[in-house]
């Protein structure tokens, strides 16, 4: 099978397409011919040097993919030959490849309303903004949650979780996204260059941090005495959370196969919509990887990797010509 992988932590030139054995199944997990794999910013964290240590590689990047279940083990539980799933995988296996297999736990059969490239676009994005919203923020109807950097891959999925939840949704993000924003269902939505986002909202039960640094700072002033903070990003500051008799939260997203298939009821009722910033062959990730680093992405990046690789057919069919 073809795969994406790195032999050295540096720059998305590190990243190169190999050949790989196929791998098998075990008995609790499904092998998935994978159809699609998004981008996210751990990808190229890890490819930078954090996260992981060098003993690590190489390794395959890439987290979450779609894709068709070509075979399963004899404890996968329901999955069979030909299911559509979805999910987000361990740090062990990625997705920049044609196949993977992954613990049947952490699969949910795939929205019926989205294609292979969007429903890739899913799992770590939905299941970090879910986590965190629902099992971290403690998020219920008729409360206000403010999300920072509401335009992107996370952000974008929180605000339509958080407003299908029955939640007042206020926002921040560029000026350019302003529209989109209030799109998703955002109440509130504030150009965050423009003024100071906690002098211009009234108090919310939650912030929801995808920014980190000033911003999260800040948002102590937003925040209601007793509510909660929540970040993917850095620790909230413990003496400023019990100055305001708040919590505050910091935590990385885990797999999970039963709140995916809650995330794709919503996406099948129409509630939630993944947003694609960009799609690209699995053989150009680098270029994909170097776009989300450089900033500023609305919605998520998609590594098409049904696509065949056709610059490579060309030179094997001109080899054999000559």
């Amino acid at each position: 099978m073809k795969a994406v992988r790195i032999h050295q932590f540096g720059g998305p030139e590190t990243l190169q397409l190999e050949d790989l054995a196929r791998p098998e199944p075990g008995p609790d997990e499904v092998l998935v011919r994978i159809d699609a794999a998004s981008v996210n910013p751990v990808d190229y964290k890890i490819r930078n040097g954090g996260y992981l240590p060098e003993k690590n590689l190489p390794m395959t990047l890439g987290r979450d993919v779609a894709g068709v279940v070509d075979a399963a083990g004899a404890d996968a539980g329901p999955y069979q030959e030909g299911d559509a799933v979805y999910a987000l995988l361990d740090r062990d296996h990625g997705g920049y490849a044609e196949y993977v297999v992954v613990k049947a736990q952490d699969c949910a059969l795939m929205p019926e309303r989205l294609d292979y490239v969007q429903a890739a676009a899913v799992p770590l994005a939905g299941l970090t903004a879910w986590q965190g919203l629902f099992d971290h923020g403690k998020l219920i109807a008729g409360q206000r949650v403010l999300i920072h950097g509401a335009a992107g891959g996370v952000g974008h999925l929180a605000v339509q979780f958080a407003r299908a939840r029955g939640a007042t949704v206020v926002a921040t993000c560029s000026a350019k996204d302003l529209d989109y924003v209030r799109g998703l269902g955002a109440t509130e939505v504030l150009d965050y260059h423009i003024g100071r986002f906690e002098e211009q909202i009234d108090p919310v039960d939650l912030v929801y941090d995808l920014v980190g640094g000033e911003t999260q700072d800040r948002s102590w002033t937003a925040l209601k005495d007793g509510g909660t903070m929540v970040s993917t990003l850095t620790e909230p500051d413990k003496i400023k959370a019990e100055a305001k008799h708040a919590r505050g939260v910091h935590y990385m997203a885990h797999s999970d196969g039963v709140q995916l298939a809650e995330i794709a009821k919503l996406i099948d009722a129409g509630e939630v919509t993944p947003t694609i910033a960009r799609v690209f062959p699995l053989y150009d990730a680098a270029e994909a990887e170097g776009l989300l680093e450089a900033g500023h992405v609305r919605g998520k990046i998609v590594l098409d990797v049904a696509v065949a690789d056709d610059r490579k057919q060309k030179a094997i069919e001109e080899s054999v010509q000559t």
